[in-house]
């Protein structure tokens, strides 16, 4: 009767969660870490906190497709990961081939339409988890709905170091000239293909810190970071909705930010110099703390057009 009792508090709790949420991120970052912690406390194999795991990857994967979530990035094996004792690691490459291969093989995962790809520094694993991957990659590729980002042999050092020996190359080569590289000369090349900015890093099983994870992506966008203490296995719907509520903090400080600087702007200096702090104020004002706008003129604010 309690774990029943306690079931429909934890679904009334979500729902309450989820009427709350009036925006979602657009790309979801996760550091999936505790799954050997959560193992070792339950007394069980290493093997068996990984398998745990990959059960709540499964339920976070379609937690995001519910809300609409365009991309989710999953932070499965760094490089660091490779010191790992042998037959752990073995397991390890064992289970992301078997969970690959299902997500591939999902009828939900087409009905969805979710593309998998994985990046970080694919030529270091095994030829079994290539193959796999290129499997999951081949079987998606058409699809573009929800995106799932699997970081393998990942290093975000690495990542960036690779992509601008790249550009060197070619500037090298005489194919790209240095006047012409731009943001998105390095963003092609780092996932080779396009991905969005991070709006969001879930961080699990209480360490606070981001592990340089999507250096590019994430610290360039000054992503909204959540860390909580359940291990991976032990994440909950709960935690995820309350991981988007952080977002939502993020994002409404950002955009009072945003508008009090351009306040202060019109304050300090007028005139028709300063539109585009104007249109900030225009668009952003409801961010505003009450009396933040005495001093500047109603009639400036009408007169620019709010993008």
């Amino acid at each position: 009767m309690r774990t029943w009792v306690r079931s429909q508090l934890r679904r009334t709790y979500e729902r309450l969660l989820e009427r709350e949420i009036s925006g979602v991120p657009t790309h979801v970052a996760v550091i999936q870490d505790g799954n050997r912690r959560y193992a070792d406390a339950n007394g069980d194999e290493t093997t068996d906190g990984h398998r745990q795991g990959a059960k709540t990857t499964e339920n976070l994967l379609f937690w995001c497709d519910d809300l609409g979530i365009e991309e989710l990035t999953l932070y499965a094996f760094s490089t660091e990961n490779f010191n790992r004792p042998e037959e752990e690691r073995e397991a390890l490459f064992d289970l992301i081939c078997e969970k690959l291969t299902e997500f591939a093989d999902a009828d939900r995962i087409h009905e969805n339409e979710v593309r998998i790809r994985a990046i970080g520094q694919l030529d270091m694993l095994p030829p079994r988890v290539q193959e796999t991957i290129n499997y999951a990659h081949e079987r998606t590729k058409d699809y573009d709905r929800l995106r799932l980002n699997i970081a393998l042999a990942y290093g975000g050092r690495a990542e960036l170091l690779e992509a601008s020996r790249d550009v060197a190359r070619a500037v090298q080569a005489g194919s790209l000239s240095p006047e012409d590289i731009t943001v998105e000369t390095l963003e092609e090349r780092i996932y080779d293909g396009p991905a969005r900015d991070v709006d969001l890093i879930i961080r699990t099983g209480g360490d606070e810190r981001t592990s340089n994870f999507l250096p590019w992506h994430a610290n360039g966008n000054e992503a909204a970071v959540f860390f909580c203490t359940p291990y991976w296995p032990e994440f909950s719907k709960i935690d995820f909705l309350r991981s988007i509520r952080t977002y939502e903090a993020r994002e409404a400080s950002w955009r009072r930010t945003r508008a009090q600087r351009a306040v202060a702007l019109v304050k300090s200096f007028g005139g028709t110099e300063l539109d585009e702090a104007k249109r900030i104020i225009t668009r952003f004002r409801d961010h505003l703390p009450s009396g933040e706008l005495e001093g500047v003129e109603a009639d400036d604010l009408r007169e620019t057009q709010v993008e």
